[in-house]
């Protein structure tokens, strides 16, 4: 299951017992049985009910927070948390836990707090208050809170402001690390790409070297493909202009940096941030683009295997479409579910990049080449250009739609100018931007003035 978006509760957490850069064992826990511990070993069970909830609470956040920003996995580490106060907060392997902090857990374990308009979980700092002092909670002072008649969430106000706000019933789910699986590079696109430009463009205000991405519109283009360059060069990362591993984490850790997201005033992450560009599932009924793109995936797929069924692309998930996504789910040793969930998606544009690299030179003699598995807009050059010039052109010539682009493999805005009029005449998203849709119209066209 790829990483989510939005905080969930992870089924397991992964501790290392000791410091961060000491040699100590990783152990992974119950994420319940994790807080149950994590609450037996930093206050008492004799505390008012309104103060054991309190600081359960927060110390659900602290840990949530340390998941959902990767906090430790950014840095290189192979682990979520650790057990020592002085970095985290403590945890006692192997240890009893007492039976009202275990009842507690279980009621509220997929409760958090996190700040309003802020997505990620709040990193809600404490202390115990009489040895120890912080901004955050101070864990005696809770219980004289509770005892003046406080419930626990106006004591977590009374700590970390009124602009606090509690999200309950959090969905559980294992949690796979955030980096896509695949390094990104040009022309390729998705929410993935569309997360790397947004930490990208904070990260340049505190680094204005890097430049700015104008568009995050998850279409790596050359301007994503320059700033990943700078950035690399910046933090001495080989510098390539590809999102491997090494350059995702590096960005990660660095975003978490300046927008202070392991910080009690931590500048927070929007719902604007996160905002997909691509549905992450597509499923029966749904309609658009999106769905057009997976027919014509998987129509390509089908005329290579004989064993998926061809396909109309009409841009409609009804049961046609279903019944060949279960087929190819099955074909491919993927969960027969029906649904193009995020897991499908990339094994099919994988199969699809395969069978585009064992192609022979010129397998389509004079009809439109297979879409070319990249993304093409403003900015992008190279011989993917030049052929979609080729073929805008004789479309532009035989029909009068728009005028013809010149045929130079820059795609410039004389070519912009004649994708957008294309789109608007075959009713197409109008965007500029030439996809998997696009391309398959154009191709379908001009294999038809063509007489194929």
């Amino acid at each position: 299951m790829a990483a989510t978006l939005l905080p969930v509760i992870p089924e397991t957490i992964t501790v290392h017992l000791g410091r961060p850069g000491d040699s100590a064992p990783n152990v992974q826990v119950n994420f319940v049985d994790y807080i149950k511990n994590v609450a037996s070993s930093e206050i008492y069970p004799t505390w008012p009910e309104a103060a054991l909830r309190a600081n359960i609470l927060a110390q659900i956040s602290y840990a949530l927070n340390r998941v959902y920003t990767e906090w430790y996995r950014a840095q290189g580490y192979d682990f979520d948390i650790t057990n020592t106060t002085q970095f985290d907060q403590a945890y006692v392997h192997g240890r009893d836990v007492f039976e009202n902090i275990s009842r507690i857990v279980d009621e509220i374990f997929n409760n958090y707090l996190r700040r309003q308009g802020s997505v990620e979980p709040l990193f809600a700092a404490f202390c115990n208050g009489t040895t120890s002092r912080c901004e955050g909670l101070s864990q005696w002072g809770t219980v004289e809170l509770a005892e003046q008649g406080l419930d626990a969430f106006e004591i977590l106000q009374h700590y970390y402001g009124d602009d606090i706000e509690l999200v309950t019933d959090a969905p559980v789910q294992d949690i796979e690390e955030s980096y896509p699986g695949r390094a990104l590079r040009l022309g390729m696109s998705g929410n993935d790409v569309r997360r790397i430009q947004v930490m990208l463009n904070r990260i340049r205000r505190n680094f204005p070297l890097i430049p700015e991405i104008s568009s995050p519109d998850g279409v790596f283009g050359v301007e994503t493909e320059a700033a990943v360059r700078t950035f690399q060069q910046v933090f001495n990362l080989a510098v390539d202009g590809i999102v491997g591993k090494a350059t995702w984490y590096r960005i990660r850790e660095i975003y978490n940096g300046v927008k202070q997201l392991s910080e009690l005033q931590s500048e927070g992450v929007t719902f604007e941030e996160i905002r997909p560009v691509v549905a992450p599932e597509i499923v029966y009924g749904t309609t658009g683009p999106e769905v057009a793109a997976v027919q014509y995936y998987l129509a390509v797929i089908a005329y290579f295997n004989r064993t998926i069924p061809l396909l109309a692309i009409d841009g409609i998930f009804g049961e046609e479409t279903r019944d060949v996504v279960y087929t190819f789910q099955r074909e491919y040793g993927l969960p027969v579910t029906g649904e193009v969930d995020a897991e499908t998606w990339y094994r099919m544009t994988e199969i699809y990049d395969g069978i585009l690299r064992e192609l022979p030179p010129g397998f389509t003699g004079e009809r439109a080449a297979l879409y070319p598995g990249v993304v093409l807009k403003r900015g992008a050059e190279g011989e993917d250009v030049r052929r979609l010039q080729g073929y805008l052109a004789y479309i532009g010539n035989a029909y009068g739609w728009f005028t013809p682009p010149e045929v130079d493999g820059v795609f410039g805005p004389a070519t912009e100018e004649a994708v957008f009029a294309f789109q608007r005449q075959q009713g197409l998203t109008p965007s500029g931007v030439v996809g998997p849709v696009t391309w398959a119209a154009i191709a379908y066209l001009y294999d038809g003035l063509l007489g194929y």
